[in-house]
């Protein structure tokens, strides 16, 4: 079947060449080409069915379509090799320490800024930057206790790390709800095939949670708290709730008394040890943080100061996900760990720069820009496929406000074949593997492969359209 694909002038993750598959996806090229089109176009639908009945969803928001989406599902997984993933997570751990340190580093000592490394200015502008987190200690030392970081290969095969997700990074539930789809959907590809195992990662999350808890505590109560039925990713918080065994919490099932966070139950309060929140910083708390907020409990963060609660992740490490500080993340591996970044930054030209911004507005049809602040495939310019006035109030933004955007080169992401419309067309691809920082730190092997489902797009966040794939870490010599 694979026959009339073409690679194309890309990277593809499954073919060296027209019909001449990478050793690691030999076999499952072969298993694909034995199967009708019409055999597999059933698997795909049978797949898809499966994760509405499990209502793996996600919401859209200021959209008329309705606020529930079941999330596009291609059967045609992404295969990595397994001496690839190894060195890929060598360089995710690398930077997971990194940005753990550089973040209770800019909250207590600042000796990066003091240093020079970092201009101060890149650091207080930032949006994620909370005053109200300065000289806070977290549990362990950990900051960073879950991350999502986004990675792209290029046209020659070459990884990047595109951008750090340490707030509320979601995707993990897809994670695992797809493997459980193609496990029923070629059961004996997964007999041929050493294919790594995703299913630990919720006992590795709890561990994680469960770590941050004091060591004297026999029995330390974990909750996920949420922000309720209409966010994005509510599916998630349930699912990974359920997975878990914890209890799946809102702001206003949770209490300040005796000086701790309390959980309002059936038999009265129970004191709350650790909160997976999955929640942004600024509602967290209406005292602390926006007085507005309905969805947080007011005095949590006093609790939090006082050490008498963890949060995970914590608050504060927003200001690692600024697009912005995201160049300086090599510095930040020289300086806190005396080391050279493994799995580089996509080159990044600095708006706030005068001699950079001049290159980018005149290059505004080459490059990338992004809101330094922005998320989900929003704030954005893909200069290539961007008409001209587009560009121009792009040009009119950057200059109004040059600390709110970053551009990057037009990267040409990798493919892989996608079955749509009864054939198989090449679609862009990144990849978005998921980290945890509790007593070690653990990278799930595989992570969530989102895909550009509309053709030619470079675009996969699902709320612009794109859709998912298994991720299968084999060995290349799988037989």
């Amino acid at each position: 079947m694979f026959n009339t694909y073409d690679p194309g002038d890309f990277y593809d993750e499954l073919f060296v060449s027209r019909g001449v598959p990478r050793p690691e996806a030999e076999l499952l090229v072969q298993r694909i080409s034995n199967i009708s089109i019409d055999e597999l176009m059933l698997r795909q639908q049978m797949a898809q069915n499966m994760l509405f009945k499990l209502g793996v969803t996600f919401n859209v928001y200021n959209d008329n379509q309705g606020t529930e989406r079941i999330f596009p599902f291609d059967v045609v997984p992404r295969v990595v090799p397994s001496e690839e993933w190894q060195w890929l997570e060598r360089g995710l751990k690398q930077r997971i320490e990194t940005l753990n340190c550089f973040l209770d580093d800019i909250y207590n000592d600042q000796k990066i800024l003091k240093d020079g490394i970092i201009p101060r200015e890149v650091i207080e502008s930032a949006t994620g930057f909370l005053k109200p987190c300065l000289g806070i200690k977290p549990p362990k030392g950990i900051w960073c206790h879950i991350t999502g970081t986004d990675l792209v290969r290029d046209r020659n095969g070459n990884w990047y790390v595109l951008e750090d997700n340490l707030r509320c990074p979601s995707g993990v539930s897809y994670v695992l709800e797809n493997r459980r789809v193609m496990k029923g959907a070629f059961p004996a590809l997964f007999e041929a095939l050493n294919i790594n195992p995703v299913d630990a990662y919720p006992s590795q999350l709890l561990a994680s949670l469960l770590h941050l808890a004091p060591d004297t505590m026999p029995d330390p109560q974990v909750v996920l708290m949420s922000p309720g039925i209409y966010n994005s990713a509510y599916f998630e918080h349930s699912f990974l709730a359920q997975q878990m065994g914890i209890e799946l919490v809102e702001g206003r099932d949770l209490v300040v008394a005796d000086g701790y966070l309390q959980m309002k139950t059936t038999k009265g309060l129970k004191r709350v040890d650790v909160i997976y929140r999955r929640i942004d910083d600024d509602f967290l708390d209406p005292l602390t943080f926006r007085p507005d907020s309905m969805l947080g409990v007011p005095g949590l963060m006093d609790v939090y100061r006082q050490g008498r609660v963890a949060i995970a992740n914590a608050p504060g490490t927003g200001v690692a996900d600024d697009k912005m500080v995201y160049s300086y993340v090599p510095d930040m591996v020289r300086y806190y760990l005396g080391e050279e970044q493994l799995i580089p930054n996509v080159p990044t030209y600095l708006c706030e720069n005068a001699q950079q911004q001049n290159y980018v507005l005149g290059h505004l049809d080459e490059l990338v820009v992004k809101a330094t602040n922005a998320s989900g495939g929003y704030g954005m310019l893909v200069g290539p496929h961007s008409t001209d006035p587009e560009r121009d109030a792009f040009a009119d933004q950057i200059k109004a406000n040059p600390r709110g955007y970053i551009a990057q080169p037009t990267l040409c992401l990798s493919r892989v074949p996608a079955l749509i419309n009864s054939e198989f067309q090449g679609c862009h691809v990144d990849l978005r593997p998921f980290i945890l920082h509790g007593e070690d730190i653990y990278v799930n092997p595989g992570g969530l492969t989102r895909v550009a489902l509309k053709k030619g797009s470079l675009v996969v966040n699902s709320s612009q359209g794109g859709g998912s794939k298994d991720t299968w870490v084999v060995a290349a010599t799988a037989s």
